[in-house]
């Protein structure tokens, strides 16, 4: 049977959808569509945190709508420092609007980490010093407190697609090398997926990316099989349990 999902996706990133058409690509009957709303930045000052309000975003999933989506992912992390109560808020208010079950980013990466049993999760990121904090808060609140940490001092949201995988790979060493169990790419405008078959075998670690998890989560959601994606990750061999 034919799954659609639906994607919204921040305006400036360019690595989500083709990595995520990419993945894709070999799954018969299943598609991925895409609909922006305005991200540039990512910082705590106000304008930066407007960027997030429900009543731009809500509108997004109103057009994927239209194309009969079977699930509807925000696949942004911006929840991981706003709070994750503003995700599982938007993901009523989708619901509620459309008739489609959604989830988001960053509830896929925590119910992916705990889906595998991870207990020394590690963060790497993009983001500034004070978004890279609260990002900590934020994930300690949800009882998985960052064992280790690494970051690049980004603040434009373009800039991030443009850091190299090798870069994104020595941070998962580096804080693999710290004993975390688990490492997560925190941003969807990272070019991380396709690091994490191979570093999941080079480290012995699990490594979950925030695009791929995303399309975990969602394909879940949808009702397919998120073992036809199992080479691309430990965690599609995993079942999400849909709440």
């Amino acid at each position: 049977m034919r799954k659609r999902l639906g994607m919204i996706t921040p305006s400036s990133n360019t690595v989500l959808e083709p990595v995520t058409s990419a993945m894709l690509h070999d799954v018969p009957g299943v598609s991925a569509h895409f609909s922006r709303f305005r991200v540039t930045e990512i910082a705590l000052d106000e304008a930066a945190l407007d960027q997030f309000d429900p009543s731009v975003m809500l509108p997004a999933a109103d057009l994927l709508a239209d194309a009969k989506v079977d699930a509807i992912a925000w696949n942004g992390t911006s929840a991981s420092w706003l709070g994750i109560g503003r995700d599982r808020s938007l993901c009523e208010g989708i619901t509620a609007r459309t008739g489609v079950p959604a989830t988001t980013s960053t509830l896929a990466c925590i119910e992916s980490a705990r889906a595998l049993g991870a207990k020394r999760v590690a963060l790497v990121s993009p983001y500034t010093d004070d978004v890279q904090r609260r990002i900590g808060e934020v994930w300690t609140k949800e009882g998985l407190k960052p064992h280790a940490e690494r970051h690049l001092g980004l603040r434009d949201n373009f800039s991030f697609g443009e850091v190299v995988p090798a870069v994104i790979a020595d941070m998962i060493r580096a804080v693999a090398a710290e004993g975390a169990d688990a490492v997560v790419i925190l941003c969807t405008n990272l070019d991380g997926a396709a690091l994490v078959a191979p570093l999941e075998a080079e480290l012995s670690i699990v490594v979950l990316d925030s695009v791929l998890v995303t399309l975990w989560r969602t394909l879940a959601l949808a009702g397919g099989d998120v073992g036809a994606l199992a080479r691309w990750g430990r965690i599609f061999q995993t079942s999400a349990h849909m709440k």
